[in-house]
This record gives structure tokens, sequence and C-alpha cells, in this order.
């Protein structure tokens, strides 16, 4: 190869290097992104789990007040005069029970999911605003899912700067362009699936 063709394939060759590391960096600053969305995520879900849980334990405890009374008034246990009393607070804790139940179905399912009728708890004094915890699990399979798609996309990138290097060293023609070839494919590859894996998610 002659000094000014080698001067000429040097030149095009790292240009296209460092608009693929570019290229690069910019797709892991997005990788990042959804990495930390993906944590974040992870965190708002265990705590609509634990909602959910403290949800489960009041009703629990207002379920067996009312069996313990129901049971009291089948065995003739209650004082006489104090039916009426007995009666309306069964009825109370039964409300509170299905309230409970409405409120544990919003926290998992989510406000939008339930529908307007369904929308018993709030957030900050704001009814359907409720994320729930299941919404929460899905958004986080598609935010594992891109990840994974950025890893790759950033592994082709790798090899593909890899490649671009190696065919700047080499000094057989034939060998420099096979690898600058395979550093093409694989920096399109890569920011292919990177704007795949954007649409995807967006």
């Amino acid at each position: 190869m002659s000094e000014e063709k080698s001067s000429s394939f040097e030149a095009r060759c790292g240009v296209i290097i460092a608009i693929f590391a570019a290229i690069m960096a910019v797709n892991d600053l997005v990788a990042g992104k959804y990495g930390d969305d993906e944590i974040i995520g992870t965190n708002d879900k265990a705590a609509a789990y634990m909602w959910y849980q403290s949800k489960s334990i009041k009703e629990t405890l207002v379920d067996g007040e009312r069996s313990l009374l129901e049971s009291l008034q089948t065995a003739g246990a209650i004082k006489p005069g104090a039916e009426k009393a007995i009666d309306e607070h069964i009825v109370s804790l039964r409300m509170k029970s299905a309230r409970y139940k409405k409120e544990k179905n919003e926290i998992l399912k989510g406000s939008q999911q339930v529908g307007k009728d369904n929308w018993v708890q709030d957030l900050n004094g704001e009814l359907g605003k409720i994320i729930g915890a299941q919404e929460i699990e899905n958004h986080l399979s598609v935010l594992a899912k891109a990840g994974d798609r950025f890893d790759l996309s950033s592994l082709f990138f790798q090899l593909c700067l890899v490649l671009g290097a190696l065919s700047l060293i080499l000094k057989k023609q034939s060998l420099q362009h096979l690898f600058f070839s395979g550093m093409c494919i694989l920096g399109t590859m890569g920011l292919g699936l990177s704007l795949w894996t954007l649409y995807v998610i967006t």
C-alpha cells in the first residue's frame, strides 16, 4: 500500500473509530440512566409490597376481631343490653375489612387498573394516583430487558473499537480491510440494537 493510500485509510478509519467511540459513550450514558430507573423501581416495588403487607395485617386483625365477636354472639356470651352495640361494631368491622380488601387490590394492581369506582387509597391526599406493585414489576421487566440489550450493544461497540485499532496497526492491506469491515459491521449492529432498544422502551 502506498504511503498516501495508507495515510488516507488511517484518517478514514480514525474518524470512524472516533464516531463509534462517541456513540458508545452516549449508549453507556443512556444505559446508566435506565439502570438508575431500575434501582428506583426495585425500591418502589419493595415499598409497595410492604404497604400491601401492612394492609393485609390490618385486615387480618379486623377479621379476627369480627370472628371473635360473632363467635361470642353465637355462644350467647354477650351481656344483655349490649347486643345492639356489638352488632353495630361487627358491621363497622365488616366495612373496614371490605375497605382493606379494596385498598390492597389498588396497591397491588394500581389505580388505573381497578377503575375510578374502586379508588379508595389516596396518595398525598389524592385518589387515583397509586402505581400498583404489579405495574412496577412489569416496568422493571422492560427495564431489565433494555439493560441487557444496552449491555450487548456496548459489547458490540467495544469489539468494534478493538477491530478498528487492529486495522490501524496491521500492515497487510487485506487484513486491514477485513478488520475495518468487521469494525463497521459491529458498530452498525451496536447502533441498531441501541436505537431499537430506545424505540421499544419509549
